[in-house]
């Protein structure tokens, strides 16, 4: 039998499962198309990639990175842990993104694409201690209905 959940324990389960099931959608949307856009990034951004093993490692990688979202999504107090690679994920990508556009070596254009990858790192951070808060203190802990006389 199912242990009694809070009504804000399940909204901290339910925002946590909208939020990486989201970006595990978003994700695969995104970077599918890639895996056939080879040729077409060289064109946009030149010189053209000289390394495919570089460009399709990284989708291949990212790829799985979204599916774990979905899991995630799936069962956010039972991969609660796994919360914590997908924030490196997401804040990694950005910080790299940045320093890279600091030093000249991308363009603007190339850098907004971290902005999706910035607002899920936060919202994924938001998840995390919502279903941490949820999992260390249960509703009985913070009932506070009885402290005025309310009961």
């Amino acid at each position: 039998m199912k242990p009694q959940v809070s009504d804000a324990d399940e909204t901290s389960m339910t925002f946590a499962r909208t939020v990486f099931t989201c970006a595990g959608i978003w994700g695969l949307a995104v970077l599918t198309p890639l895996y056939f856009s080879f040729d077409l990034v060289g064109r946009f951004y030149p010189p053209a990639i000289t390394h495919p093993d570089f460009y399709y490692g990284f989708i291949g990688v990212v790829i799985a990175w979204q599916i774990g979202f979905l899991l995630i999504g799936r069962d956010p107090a039972g991969l609660h842990t796994m919360m914590i690679p997908a924030m490196l994920e997401k804040f990694g990508y950005v910080l790299t993104l940045s320093i890279l556009y600091a030093q000249g070596s991308l363009r603007l254009g190339q850098f907004v694409v971290a902005v999706p990858d910035i607002v899920l790192g936060i919202l994924f951070v938001i998840a995390f201690l919502e279903v941490d808060a949820a999992r260390r203190f249960p509703e009985s802990f913070l009932d506070y209905s009885g402290l005025f006389g309310e009961r």
